[in-house]
């Protein structure tokens, strides 16, 4: 029961973090958008901020079965091809990516020791699905080269939200600077980023 009831409260708060803002969503918001009162809430969740990790801890989780699926890809793949296939797994994680681009530090800060390492299983997770990939389909490829790719890959992801998704009001702002903003897709941009990756010697 305790467990349905906390996933009733991270979808409340999924709905909202659709169309508002991290610091806009209130634990009043996620109550309203339930049959929980604020107060039942806090039976639950010490913060918003312990509820966005969850969320953000089911968003590493989907992800990690989109990186197990391509685990079970038979056959060989050029490095074209096994860039296209993760970039394909970012592509569709765009909440993903929104909460990457969020101050995780301060989120992190306001949870519980205990869903600090609930989240950090799940993130851990999929660090270790990424060197089962390269393991996989780049045998040749040495555990420290592994290490190197993992340690500029997951950071790199941080930015991908703010580099593809600007608001009509950063870009009308970059126009007036005389920026051209140069906007790519998710897809675009991550695939272009994991073939550098690869292809490094």
């Amino acid at each position: 029961m305790t467990a349905a009831r906390r996933e009733e409260i991270i979808n409340a708060c999924e709905r909202l973090y659709e169309t508002v803002g991290f610091k806009d969503i209130t634990l009043k918001d996620i109550g309203e958008e339930t049959r929980f009162t604020r107060t039942s809430v806090y039976n639950y969740f010490n913060t918003k901020e312990e509820i966005f990790l969850a969320l953000f801890k089911r968003e590493y989780d989907r992800w990690n079965d989109d990186l197990e699926a391509l685990l079970r890809a038979e056959g060989k793949l050029s490095d074209e091809e096994l860039a296209d296939r993760i970039a394909r797994t970012v592509e569709s994680r765009g909440r993903l990516l929104r909460l990457l681009s969020m101050n995780i530090y301060d989120m992190e800060t306001h949870s519980s020791p205990e869903a600090l390492v609930s989240f950090k299983r799940s993130y851990g997770k999929s660090l270790e699905n990424m060197d089962l990939i390269l393991r996989k389909f780049r045998p040749e490829m040495s555990v420290e080269r592994r290490g190197v790719f993992v340690r500029l890959f997951f950071p790199f992801m941080f930015g991908i939200y703010p580099y593809t998704s600007l608001t009509d009001k950063q870009k009308a702002a970059m126009e007036e600077a005389g920026i051209n903003p140069n906007l790519k897709t998710v897809y675009e941009l991550t695939k272009e980023y994991l073939i550098k990756l690869l292809s490094a010697k």
